[in-house]
């Protein structure tokens, strides 16, 4: 332990009487500690904490599989029937995301929430902190509708008092009872952000058609995933055989829990910290080389100490201990530096996205990352040490004194040095391709045609109590109030409606037959929308064929349709489209809509979404108590958000507004576009402190090269070398070790980018122009790197140069 405690004293002397080196060693150390450390705690509260339920690995979500894709809703019949017929689950529960209208003093506010059937927090595990939970049966329609509140809804609405127990709360236009408060720890990511928990509606529950539910299910101890899948899917058969009108093609789908909550994001954290690490290996390797450097320095010092009679094994245990000095001061600073990043990255997630990650929520330093941080450094101090202090020639010492500190410095240099700098730039390579993929990934996914323009379009989202508004005279009045007021505000150019906005997540589906055909069961389930007369107008939709809807066209009217290019090009590949008719599957013959349009795709999912069939029907012929208000402005539309917002309340104080953005910023935050950002920039700030640091390191070898070789130059340049020959000497060093570096980093980089192409979208990962972007920006870097040492090389002084040592 003596001996120990000498060893840091004089490690830390060592720092003390050689600050540069040591802030140089420090400093590049913090920052690949910090940037593994924060990304890391990122993982920790998305991949590897377990998520706040019981035995949540027995977990799983239920949906419908349907032609157009793997998880759409459920309904509420066959909820039931899975629910009685599985022999795999000891539980199975569905509930649906809900925005509220709560009414307040104040008015309408919009209030998040969830509803539920009676033993979904039971399936989960969960048991409120204050009051009960809901109990068998107490979601059916005799019942009195009955709440849970979040606990932070609990402390941010009623101040935490215990008396909320049994108040009444107004959701919808219906008082709820308050029975309970869910624990700080909560969060359930599918349906969030919720504030109040309430039961099922009393509504389409003998409805097959309607789907708009999620399953939540346990699986048995005894029972594997597989073997649940496979039940569930034959009751979904079965269940198709039964019902050929309403489930022809409906199959079962299920994923683990963890999986829906946590398996977009998985991706992008595991390519970041995969940058992270790389960035660390970057930083070891620059302060591997920056003590190597100083190693040679030692030579002298190390052969004296050897010759009074210090062991091989002393010496090495001496120059561990210093490397050790480092790695800890780093991993101090690579902590502060791990929570400041960690806070400022959870800070950049727009709250939307936010809601979606609650488990964010809890990143930050704890007992995980401190460990994690500790062990790379401890891991990172030991290689960085060793790796120089087994280069020493602790059998030579005898020779090393005899030499007067003329060494093989530069030999060894170029030996072991340069060959980490080609890791160093390999690494570049590898981070700037995988950066540069995914900046040009995102470029194609904003570039995206959304079938409008989305310059000064504004929305606003509302929420009208539906036990008022449901009535279609009432909803058409509000409507028609809505828009002619707005329409008259300032900057305004056009107002429109639609009961979903563009850029979501493509629910709202139905299926539909064309009148005239033959009904082979074909699973026609397409997108649907309500949109008011001027709608396309005001998106500037291109009209493909036909007309636009008309004012006129209201409930005294045929009803009508129309419908997008894609349902088109599908339904009707040979025939035009425009005079035929559809009409909802299962639905009476007078319900039947006569086509009179065809507009060019709109994007109703995401970016990323293909195109998918959709078909348009008047608001005026089958109006809807929630939706949406689109303005087309002639100044900034951002502006408007107050003025549309006090309209909306100065009609009905009881409608919520909520959600106003731009489309610009919808586009911008849209899921899609959020999570290829997010791993675009992150990954590119990975790539430009790699390409930082492995010029750095490249600038040291050459300079530290040329120092060493300084007797060498002033010979060739007493013998007539000219400064060019000088100069193209120099350059072609860096320059063999930078195309090394480049190649191997591309060959690496081809591979990490077959890997990651799930995160691509519309590039290849062979994408030949990135590649070459790379390469050309890092053979330029690197060759201004080496030119400064390279022409202090030429303009040496041959007399000197022959002083030299």
């Amino acid at each position: 332990m003596k001996s120990f405690l000498q060893d840091l004293r004089y490690g830390f002397r060592q720092l003390r009487n050689n600050r540069g080196f040591a802030i140089t060693a420090i400093v590049t150390l913090s920052l690949g500690i910090g940037a593994s450390g924060a990304i890391f705690a990122l993982m920790d509260a998305a991949l590897i904490k377990p998520l706040p339920y019981k035995a949540p690995t027995r977990l799983v979500n239920l949906y419908e599989s349907i032609p157009l894709g793997p998880r759409f809703h459920l309904s509420y019949p066959d909820y039931r029937d899975w629910k009685r017929l599985n022999t795999v689950f000891s539980s199975l529960d569905v509930y649906e995301s809900n925005a509220f209208s709560l009414t307040t003093p104040d008015g309408a506010q919009l209030a998040d929430g969830a509803r539920v059937s009676a033993g979904f927090f039971r399936t989960l595990g969960v048991a409120p902190v204050l009051g009960r939970d809901f109990q068998p049966d107490e979601d059916q329609p005799s019942v009195a509708p009955l709440v849970l509140l979040s606990y932070s809804a609990w402390q941010k609405r009623y101040g935490g008092r215990k008396d909320v127990l049994g108040q009444t709360v107004v959701l919808d236009g219906t008082p709820n009872t308050i029975i309970g408060v869910l624990p700080p720890e909560f969060h359930f990511a599918p349906a969030e952000p919720a504030d109040f928990w309430s039961t099922m509606l009393a509504g389409n529950r003998e409805c097959r058609y309607c789907h708009g539910l999620y399953g939540i299910a346990r699986l048995k101890d005894d029972v594997s995933f597989s073997a649940a899948f496979a039940n569930i899917a034959a009751i979904a058969r079965q269940l198709e055989q039964q019902y050929p009108d309403t489930n022809h093609a409906q199959a079962a789908y299920m994923l683990p829990l963890t999986e829906v909550i946590v398996g977009d994001i998985r991706p992008v954290l595991l390519v970041v910290f995969s940058g992270a690490v790389l960035l660390l290996l970057i930083a070891g390797v620059n302060v591997t080389s920056l003590l190597l450097v100083r190693a040679e320095g030692r030579k002298r010092e190390i052969a004296v100490r050897g010759a009074l009679g210090a062991s091989p094994a002393r010496i090495m245990r001496q120059l561990v201990t210093e490397g050790m000095v480092l790695a800890m001061i780093g991993s101090v600073f690579g902590l502060v530096t791990s929570l400041w990043a960690s806070r400022l990255l959870i800070k950049l997630v727009p709250r939307d996205r936010m809601a979606s990650m609650p488990f964010l929520h809890g990143a930050g330093l704890n007992s995980d990352v401190i460990i994690f941080v500790l062990a790379i450094s401890f891991v990172a101090g030991l290689l960085v040490s060793l790796i120089p202090a087994l280069r020493l020639p602790f059998s030579q010492g005898l020779e090393v004194l005899q030499e007067g500190g003329r060494t093989s410095a530069g030999t060894v240099w170029r030996k072991l040095g340069a060959k980490l700098v080609v890791v160093e730039l390999a690494t570049a390579v590898l981070l700037l391709v995988g950066a540069g993929l995914l900046l040009k990934s995102l470029q194609r996914l904003l570039q995206v045609d959304t079938g409008m323009e989305p310059q000064q379009l504004v929305t606003l989202q509302t929420a009208a109590p539906p036990f008022i508004y449901s009535k279609h005279e009432k909803a058409i009045a509000l409507e028609r109030d809505l828009m002619d007021r707005v329409g008259v505000l300032p900057g305004v150019k056009s107002v429109s409606i639609t009961n979903k906005l563009p850029l979501g997540d493509a629910d709202f589906t139905t299926q539909f037959v064309v009148v005239g055909r033959p009904d082979n069961r074909e699973t026609n389930e397409v997108t649907y929308r309500r949109v008011s007369a001027n709608y396309f107008s005001t998106l500037q939709a291109r009209l493909l064929g036909g007309r636009y809807f008309a004012e006129s066209d209201d409930s005294s009217k045929p009803l009508v349709t129309i419908i997008n290019a894609a349902f088109a090009k599908r339904y009707f590949p040979d025939e035009k489209p425009v005079g035929k008719q559809i009409n909802y599957r299962g639905a009476p013959a007078t319900s039947a809509m006569e086509i009179v349009g065809v507009v060019d795709e709109i994007k109703e999912g995401q970016l990323d979404f293909a195109p998918r069939p959709a078909f348009y029907v008047p608001f005026n012929q089958q109006s809807f108590p929630f939706f949406s208000v689109v303005v087309r402005a002639t100044q900034d539309s951002g502006s408007l958000l107050p003025a549309i917002s006090n309209v909306i309340h100065g009609i009905d104080p009881s409608i919520a507004s909520f959600d106003g953005e731009t489309m610009i910023e919808r586009l911008h935050d849209s899921p899609a576009a959020y999570l290829h950002r997010s791993s675009a920039w992150l990954a590119g700030g990975f790539a430009g402190l790699a390409l930082l640091l492995g010029v750095i390191g490249l600038y040291g070898v050459i300079a530290y090269s040329v120092s060493q070789r300084t007797r060498e130059i002033g010979i060739r340049m007493a013998l007539g070398a000219q400064q060019n020959s000088v100069m193209q000497l120099i350059l072609g060093e860096a320059g063999t070790l930078a195309m090394a570096g480049i190649a191997a980093g591309v060959a690496c980089s081809l591979v990490a980018a077959i890997l990651m192409r799930k995160l691509l979208f519309g590039v290849r990962p062979w994408d030949l122009p990135t590649f070459v972007v790379v390469a050309v920006a890092l053979a330029f870097c690197a060759l201004l790197a080496s030119y400064i040492p390279a022409r202090r090389a030429a303009k040496l002084d041959p007399m000197v140069a022959l002083r030299y040592e």
